[in-house]
């Protein structure tokens, strides 16, 4: 049995919910045969599989949003892209059909989320499931212009799937398909986490700690600027942090959720992956505002009620003015539930063909 994931290369997090939930797949059925199908690079990839076997497929499927980096949108490159990718998608569909039909062995595409997954799918006469949280349809659809007529033919492919697991802090998904809502969808740390203490020299008190990290684009900042906290021990994977007296860059094959259980706060951008990692470790945010992506608001109103949390202007973020004296502020409702990842498994289980 091969399950076929399709998974976007807009960034690293749904890379992060696609190896969360097919992790716990297969501990669930080690059997199985996951190939990933992405232009994810193999290093991320192999960090967030760890020890779970994967065959990789070097494909891109879908464009996203191209970035300039982990705060700003790019709509016209983005339209360049679009219309680059168009010239190749009908070449991979062809190639990757050939090849899956080469197996013979049963299969089950998941997508996350691109929607030419649903046109592989078709080909194949295969189930399609998708993993989501919003889908380019009801992110392009707000750009206007020439991203209209996209975000309508996405919508319809996204249709063409028989299930959506629904993930939190979601934007509307209404493709007209069955759906289960799931919880948070984060992957547990690995390693030992006070023998990673005593290598990077933190500090006992948790509330001294703090994580920053913007996901796979990063985000260049001033290292200097940690000198205003000097109570402060910050981690993260900028190579800048290794400069500083109070800075720790994380070690080779460690993940920025493997140190979230040391740390008491988190400074980022909107992110799915990232919000889930955090809630599910106790961590809270500081968010820097993100602008011109419409998933970016949907997460800022989730953070504040769900999660502990500041909020950070641009400005703040290039100053150093990150309220890290400030108390955090506590969530208008009540926490997400966490077991996402196990009920998609599940669900995926469930809808194995054969």
């Amino acid at each position: 049995m091969l399950i076929y994931a399709c998974i976007s290369s807009h960034g690293f997090g749904h890379g992060s919910r696609t190896a969360a939930v097919l992790s716990e797949l297969a501990a669930l059925r080690p059997d199985l045969r996951l190939v990933l199908s992405t232009a994810l690079p193999d290093a991320f990839l192999r960090l967030a599989f760890g020890a779970v076997p994967f065959e990789r497929r070097h494909c891109q499927w879908d464009v996203g949003m191209v970035q300039a980096d982990a705060l700003g949108v790019d709509a016209d490159a983005t339209l360049c892209a679009l219309q680059q990718l168009d010239q190749r998608l009908p070449g991979q569909i062809a190639a990757e059909q050939a090849w899956l039909r080469a197996q013979e062995e049963p299969l089950l595409v998941l997508g996350d989320v691109p929607p030419a997954a649903a046109q592989l799918a078709r080909a194949l006469e295969a189930p399609l499931i998708w993993l989501a949280s919003f889908g380019w349809d009801a992110i392009y659809a707000p750009l206007g212009g020439a991203f209209c007529e996209r975000a309508e033919q996405m919508r319809l492919l996204y249709g063409q799937g028989e299930l959506l697991l629904q993930c939190p802090l979601a934007l509307p998904m209404d493709w007209g398909i069955p759906s289960l809502p799931i919880g948070l969808t984060a992957s547990r740390p690995r390693g030992d986490t006070a023998a990673l203490a005593r290598q990077l020299a933190l500090p006992a008190q948790r509330e001294r700690c703090v994580l920053v990290s913007f996901g796979g684009l990063g985000l260049s900042f001033d290292p200097a600027l940690l000198a205003r906290w000097p109570g402060h021990v910050f981690l993260g994977p900028d190579l800048g942090l290794a400069a500083v007296a109070n800075g720790r860059m994380l070690p080779e094959g460690v993940r920025p959720l493997d140190v979230m259980p040391l740390v008491e706060r988190l400074i980022t951008k909107a992110g799915y992956s990232s919000f889930c990692e955090a809630f599910s470790q106790g961590v809270g945010i500081h968010l820097v505002h993100r602008s011109g992506f419409a998933e970016a608001p949907v997460l800022e109103q989730a953070l504040q009620d769900h999660g502990r949390h500041r909020l950070l202007s641009q400005e703040q973020w290039r100053s150093g003015d990150w309220q890290l004296d400030q108390p955090l502020l506590e969530p208008r409702r009540q926490p997400l539930p966490s077991q996402g990842a196990t009920q998609a498994a599940a669900a995926l289980l469930q809808r194995l063909p054969g």
